[in-house]
């Protein structure tokens, strides 16, 4: 083989960058045979055998070779270097020699391949790869995939839901047309066994995800280059490079139409029918079928979606009822009215929240206060302590629908040790070691000191960028100081709204302020998102985990922290920061000593962070719909027009499938990323905003039908994977899930005002501290706002003159203080101090009831419900019967021919024995 053949391409089409570079990138140093046990490697200058070329037969639905007999298990998609242009014929050259090559080492490996000319473009070349019987046995070993091994024999047990199967069978997909699949016992698949599984047709034992799968386990490996004993290869490396265009498999039919041939499943078309359609949103989805068609991670991220969503409906209801309840009461609240009295409210003057603010009168804020009864009320309090429960039983009752579905789909015994080494980290298996549990010699990528230096560089990054993070959090709260002085300033002799009377009172330097920067904090959270996934996928890569799993779990925490980071922040900061260390209007504390230190808007800041929750919930949401529906669908769309010179229904298959969108190297990452997003809102500050189940709810009955809408398509057919569970996105959960009853309990004591209320309710509205006879709200407002005299303000302090009250030397601010006058003026009174220790208490005592109540739900409700627990034993106990059974024949027919001669020798001896005695 000549030693053109062993240069490195460029990452690009062009081949422009330095080639000596890229070949010390691509270092490729691996012993492919551990991992191929039919691998021989093509010895070079070895005349390569080239792939059959034939031409297009017409049958556009076509899922065969040529012959119609040999399915068809993967495509590969290249251009024809020969029609290219001469000044890159040298690039080109390269890439043609490497495909050649890796079509050979397929073929010698026992694939069958077959090539087509493109309908459309000549230069396109598709080369179809078919996995014989034997590959498929010997592969199905080695990814120990389960297969049949007798029909489920125990019965099923009726559930309650099927007393209302007259009801409830409208809500399920068409039985006619999506059918229940049989029920098997099953055991992973051994070659010298086969005759002991149930096959009653050898081409249809393994389903198309299975065949796909393996087929692509053997892409991964192949071999497109051997020199020595350095090896490059991989299906992956030779899509970066540009020697393949696409490497996909294929879709059994078109989404909207169905398949000419006979005796077709027309899956994709059922699952667009029956699951993609938006007329569907209100139906369960065929999850048995998805896993079938894609595999089992994509059929346990839309289990997970769809059973998440169905927990939402409960938390909506009473987040609903919440806020009805709280709309209800906004009228009749007393403290509530006191603000809205022109006696009371009317009558009370404000100290400014700025040194450039005016006096203000309490009772401007009347349609504030009102909003706040929705949202602050004795309801949200029962609502928050409901979500801290919902959220444990979403997720122990998903333990146990999870464990149905590992049974179901075969994936109870899917180890991670299972999961195949990713191709990148193979290839950089340059050390040898001992494997402390096998004690066998492996091959790894770095030392143990390798290894650190590593994950320390990957700790030190990933907290340098959540610092940039935190920095830029710092930099929208001080241009909200800004904002709010400049605003504060303009707006304090400006005549510039008077004509705009009906909107005059909400034109706030605290509203516009408020709205701003959360538009801001918005535009600068989806910004650093594309920045950090950049980040986080480099870091990952470079700690090179081992197998897919771990490379996903990895990539998965990073990704969360700085999303947490990033979106939660700004919530955090409003919640518990904001308004909490101001100082009084007579000795304000002030930031980088210019900028006095926010407060809350008057009506107080649990209606900001509302606020914050609904811009970035609203704009998230519309942002991944255009993202995940108008992107794709616009792509497309273009592709078709430009490529459309044949009409569609004469393009053969793979041609059809090669003019979707690939999918993200991720796949269902992002998917997860923004859903579990979406659950911190939901869990972490829901006792500001009731209403965020009801619109996550909505949100998710669109988004399950927006993916399988995508999926279905307007994507190429997803490779299919095992997966036993929703991986590190679990114990993420679990993590939000616990720290969600601390914030709730922390924002109902620090950030709503509840418990003064309750504090004034039943302590000091009553002797000795009130005069009133019975328990009353009447005069809350009065011991909320302490007095500050105007001459006591500080020197930094000006106020316009117009803007003085009349008649009136002090005014009044939120807070518990003595007044002036008193021996320790402006220090915290007895009521703050009860105050605080209310709210430490109901900290304390509402986390523990929580956790408690958490524990026992947990230990109550097992993790695997008792049907199924019966079934894994059955399972096994039948593997071991046939295990046995075969081992047992095995022994009996190796001894059989010995026991026949040691009894043929004893014959002889006895008839000689007679003859002598004759």
């Amino acid at each position: 083989m000549s030693d053109d053949i062993l240069e490195m391409d460029s990452a690009s089409e062009t081949g422009d960058f330095d080639e000596a570079k890229l070949d010390m990138i691509e270092e490729d140093v691996v012993y492919i045979e551990e991992f191929l046990p039919t691998y021989h490697s093509i010895i070079e200058k070895t005349t390569l055998t080239k792939v059959h070329q034939v031409e297009y037969n017409n049958r556009p639905d076509s899922l065969f070779f040529n012959d119609g007999k040999r399915r068809i298990d993967f495509i590969l998609v290249y251009e024809d270097e020969d029609k290219k242009g001469f000044e890159k014929r040298h690039t080109f050259q390269r890439r043609k020699r490497r495909r050649e090559y890796f079509e050979a080492s397929l073929m010698k490996l026992g694939m069958e391949l077959e090539a087509t000319l493109s309908e459309v473009d000549n230069k396109v070349i598709f080369v179809k790869v078919h996995m014989p019987w034997e590959l498929l046995c010997t592969y199905a070993e080695v990814l120990h995939i389960k297969v049949p091994i007798k029909p489920n024999d125990i019965p099923t047990r009726p559930s309650l839901w099927s007393v209302f199967n007259c009801i409830t069978k409208h809500f399920y997909p068409d039985e006619d047309l999506i059918r229940r699949e049989p029920e098997f016992f099953t055991a992973p698949f051994e070659k010298n066994r086969v005759n002991d599984f149930y096959i009653k047709n050898k081409d249809l034992f393994f389903t198309p995800s299975m065949r796909s799968r393996m087929a692509f386990y053997i892409l991964s490996r192949a071999p497109y280059e051997v020199r020595a004993s350095i090896k490059k290869f991989g299906i992956t490396k030779l899509l970066d490079s540009g020697v393949y265009k696409a490497a996909y498999p294929l879709h059994d039919c078109r989404f909207n139409v169905k398949s000419k041939e006979q005796d077709y499943p027309n899956e994709r078309l059922l699952l667009f029918k029956e699951w993609a359609h938006p007329k569907n949103f209100y139906k369960m989805q065929p999850l048995d079928l998805i896993r079938k068609y894609y595999g089992e991670k994509i059929g346990i991220y839309f289990a997970w979606l769809g059973f998440y969503t169905m927990m939402l409906a409960v938390a909506a209801v009473v987040g609903l009822g919440c806020f009805f309840y709280g709309y209800h009461t906004q009228e009749t609240s007393t403290w509530s009215k006191e603000v809205c009295d022109p006696e009371i409210g009317g009558k009370i003057v404000m100290c400014p929240q700025c040194d450039l603010c005016k006096y203000w009168m309490l009772n401007s804020t009347c349609d504030t206060s009102k909003t706040l009864c929705i949202f602050d009320n004795f309801g949200t309090l029962v609502f928050a302590v409901f979500m801290s429960v919902w959220v444990t039983l979403f997720l122990e009752l998903w333990k146990r629908y999870q464990a149905e579905l590992e049974y179901d789909w075969d994936t109870v015994e899917f180890l991670e040790q299972e999961g195949p080494p990713r191709p990148e980290y193979e290839a950089k298996c340059i050390y040898e070691r001992k494997n402390p549990i096998t004690g066998v010699k492996e091959k790894v990528p770095f030392t143990a000191c390798g290894r650190c230096v590593r994950l320390s560089i990957g700790i030190g990054t990933v907290l340098f960028w959540i610092m940039l993070i935190l920095a830029s959090i710092v930099s929208i709260i001080v241009y909200r100081l800004a904002v709010f002085y400049t605003l504060s300033k303009k707006l304090r002799d400006s005549n510039e709204l008077k004509n705009l009377e009906p909107i005059k009172e909400y034109v706030t330097p605290q509203m516009a302020t408020s709205v701003t920067a959360s538009i801001i904090s918005f535009v600068v959270i989806m910004i650093l998102n594309m920045l950090y996934e950049r980040v986080a996928i480099w870091i990952t890569d470079f700690e090179l985990p081992r197998t897919m799993r771990d490379y996903e779990n990895s990539l998965t925490l990073k990704m969360f922290l700085f999303q947490f980071v990033n979106y939660y922040s700004s919530c955090f900061y409003i919640a518990f920061v904001k308004g909490k260390a101001v100082g009084h209007p007579g000795n304000p504390v002030y930031l980088l000593g210019k900028y006095r230190n926010e407060e809350c808007d008057p009506g107080g800041c649990l209606i900001e962070l509302t606020t914050q929750l609904s811009v970035i919930m609203g704009g998230k949401a519309i942002w991944n719909n255009i993202q995940e529906v108008l992107i794709p669908w616009v792509k497309n769309r273009f592709s078709y027009f430009c490529s459309g010179r044949v009409i569609e229904k004469e393009i053969p298959r793979w041609e059809q499938d090669y003019k979707l969108l690939a999918i993200s190297k991720l796949g269902l990452f992002y998917e997860y990323l923004e859903m579990v997003i979406q659950f911190g809102f939901v869990t972490l500050f829901v006792a500001s905003f009731p209403l965020a189940p009801a619109l996550a709810l909505i949100n998710n009955l669109f988004e399950i039908r927006v993916d399988a809408w995508k999926f279905t398509t307007q994507f190429r057919r997803m490779v299919p994977e095992k997966a036993q569970d929703i991986g590190a996105w679990q114990p993420i959960l679990q993590g939000v899930a616990i720290l969600a009853v601390a914030t709730n309990a922390m924002i109902i004591a620090f950030t709503s005002d509840m418990i003064p209320r309750l504090v004034y309710y039943w302590s000091f509205s009553v002797y000795p501290y009130g005069d009133h006879d019975n328990h009353t709200m009447q005069g809350y407002i009065n011991s909320s706002l302490s007095f500050l005299s105007i001459n006591d303000f500080s020197p930094k302090f000006s106020v316009n003159v117009t803007g003085q009250p009349r008649n009136s030397t002090i005014c009044r601010y939120r807070d518990y203080r003595f007044p002036p006058g008193h021996h320790r003026q402006y220090e915290h009174n007895m009521l703050y101090w009860h105050v605080v220790a209310a709210k430490m208490a109901f900290i304390i005592v509402v986390e523990h009831i929580v956790y408690f109540t958490k524990f026992i739900l947990s230990y109550v409700i097992p993790d695997v419900p008792y049907a199924v627990k019966e079934q894994i034993k059955r399972e096994k106990y039948l593997t071991q019967v046939l295990l046995h059974e075969t081992n047992l024949k095995l022994v009996t027919k190796r001894l059989k021919p010995a026991a026949d001669e040691e009894t043929h020798e004893e014959i002889n001896e006895t008839k000689e024995e007679a003859e002598d005695e004759c």
